[in-house]
């Protein structure tokens, strides 16, 4: 399968284009420019076509070591993956002389490059497709992303070079919720965090190059950026996710937008890094992040970031520990993996924990079994009194998988169970089946009593 770059200044439409030609609205789209900083990729066809897509960011030029210019480091290395670059204008504003530099920048990775003048539905926009021409990259092809006009030219330009490059079958999931396409088996891990937490350099540490662009400014992610990984033959497909805020402070559509994306990446990760900033410990937003995933039924691990700064690690250790403690259920249970992203340093330690935690969150525990531990559960701790009868517990049945899901039977009002010894049964059912680190539900249920309606 060859691969599509798309090109050009902020705000001419890249994001919107690539939504299309993917058939996802995975990247952010906004009428503020710059939205896009980091390179995204998805799998588009087109016709019979089916290619890699690259978006990037806006091309801008920029002073060095600025942001600006680690995101156009970023649309570099995209230009030298791919095949094939879409250089996208905006057809209202006409040729401007960012895009003049540009059509020049591109010229020299000596590939084939595809014109496109976006927005050329408008009424404003006419002129925009005869000026490109001055450009000297060939008949430039008008369509509007948003619409979708335009593709079929699009098509028929893309199919000229698809014949010099070897295509390669690709695999998709049918039960995979956004059409990401994945290899049986494939890991989804998430990671996620208050801005500034260290996900893009732990992101870029894992695969092993500058994917995310990283740097002192909090919120540089926007974008949820999926790369494909392995780690020891495991196929894993790795996010790395905006800094989620206190909602509180979250202001403007584009920051609502992005922390959107980055819980929509926990609800289809299998599990989920949490990465805490260990020189500042854990905090309310933290825990809040941390409760939305374990009621996602995700396998959460605490990576404790920036472990070489701490000066006193048991004491961080420990606080931690406690504040997950009390804050949530089976937070006594929730492992908490230290590191250092920069320096790459127990990297090897937190995803030996994520495989392990991962079989343990796919597996399934015997309905015997389960009833045994019933009943020397209830033995050591029977259930309360309720109007001066004790609730019976009478049958448990695992119902599913990913996460384990339990459904415990009684004769007595199921909500009249208290809280507290459904914490103890959980709690008891964690370390029985040695199921620490993984969010086990149990939902119950009421059974008929048969003979509840006889007559005396």
């Amino acid at each position: 399968m060859f691969t599509v770059a798309l090109i050009g200044r902020p705000n001419v439409g890249k994001s919107t284009l690539f939504n299309r030609l993917t058939g996802r609205k995975s990247a952010l789209v906004s009428n503020t420019p710059g939205v896009t900083r980091d390179r995204r990729e998805g799998t588009a066809e087109l016709g019979d076509i089916t290619f890699t897509l690259i978006d990037t960011a806006g091309l801008e030029e920029a002073e060095a070591d600025s942001l600006q210019s680690r995101m156009m480091a970023q649309t570099e290395r995209a230009a030298k993956q791919a095949d094939i670059l879409l250089l996208v204008l905006d057809g209202k504003d006409g040729v401007t002389p960012t895009d003049t530099h540009f059509a020049n920048w591109v010229r020299r990775f000596n590939k084939p490059v595809i014109l496109l003048v976006n927005k050329s539905d408008r009424s404003d926009a006419k002129s925009g497709s005869v000026e490109a021409y001055q450009l000297g990259l060939g008949t430039p092809i008008p369509i509007s992303a948003e619409h979708g006009l335009g593709l079929y030219d699009l098509a028929e330009a893309l199919a000229a070079y698809t014949p010099e490059i070897p295509g390669e079958p690709v695999i998709l999931d049918d039960n995979d919720d956004e059409g990401t396409e994945h290899a049986p088996g494939l890991l989804r891990i998430a990671l996620i965090g208050r801005p500034n937490a260290g996900k893009s350099t732990l992101f870029n540490q894992m695969i092993g190059e500058e994917r995310s662009i990283t740097g002192p400014e909090a919120g540089i992610t926007r974008d949820a950026i999926e790369t494909r990984w392995a780690y020891q033959g495991n196929p894993v497909m790795l996010v790395d996710t905006a800094g989620i805020r206190k909602k509180a402070k979250i202001t403007g559509e584009l920051e609502k937008l992005s922390v959107q994306d980055s819980l929509h990446s926990v609800r289809f990760a299998q599990v989920v890094l949490l990465l805490v900033d260990a020189t500042q410990g854990l905090d309310r937003q933290d825990l809040a992040l941390a409760g939305h995933t374990l009621e996602e039924g995700r396998i959460l691990v605490v990576v404790a970031n920036k472990w070489d700064a701490v000066t006193d690690p048991a004491d961080v250790r420990k606080s931690i520990a406690y504040r997950l403690e009390q804050a949530l259920p089976q937070g006594n249970s929730i492992p908490i993996v230290t590191v250092s992203a920069l320096k790459g340093k127990g990297v090897d330690t937190m995803m030996e924990q994520v495989l392990m935690l991962y079989a343990r969150w796919d597996s399934r525990i015997s309905t015997g079994k389960l009833n045994t531990w019933l009943e020397q559960a209830i033995t050591r701790h029977p259930p309360p009194l309720v109007g001066n009868r004790r609730i019976r517990l009478r049958y448990i049945t695992q119902i599913k998988t990913r996460p384990p899901t339990f459904a415990l039977f009684t004769t007595s009002k199921a909500s009249a169970l208290p809280e507290s010894y459904m914490r103890y049964l959980t709690n008891s059912l964690t370390e029985t089946y040695n199921m620490q680190g993984v969010p086990i539900r149990i939902l119950l249920r009421k059974q008929n009593n048969p003979y509840q309606d006889t007559p005396r």
